[in-house]
């Protein structure tokens, strides 16, 4: 069966940087879109980031472009978001999905979800 698994998730002041990992099985990686949504606690699910199936193409929402970058490497079957200058209001538990052939902003199009990384950012 598909599974994604989310790792790297951690505490870190206002300021720092992490990178989380999304590791895939049970898919053929490389034909799939793959985003990063997050989920604090009263609030809905939002998108914050996609990739295309060929690594070429990327989609941020504008609360973390220029702070957020994600990538792929499709021989490792992994995603990658590498998260710098955080802010109290990142924190979340992040979720990465994954789409056959495309990427949304909605998460209603995705497939597949991993367990999720809790992310907290101190002030």
């Amino acid at each position: 069966q598909v599974q994604l698994d989310e790792s790297g998730g951690g505490l870190v002041q206002a300021g720092g940087s992490l990178r989380l990992s999304c590791a895939a099985s049970g898919l053929i990686f490389s034909n799939y879109g793959l985003a990063w949504f997050r989920q604090a606690p009263g609030k809905e699910r939002e998108f914050v980031a996609a990739i295309n199936p060929s690594g070429d193409s990327t989609d941020y929402a504008d609360s973390v472009k220029g702070r957020f970058t994600t990538s792929r490497d499709n021989a490792k079957n992994t995603v990658y978001l590498q998260m710098n200058s955080l802010k109290p209001e990142d924190t979340a538990v992040y979720y990465c999905a994954a789409r056959y052939r495309r990427t949304s902003t909605s998460p209603q199009f995705y497939s597949y979800w991993g367990q999720g990384t809790q992310v907290t950012v101190s002030s």
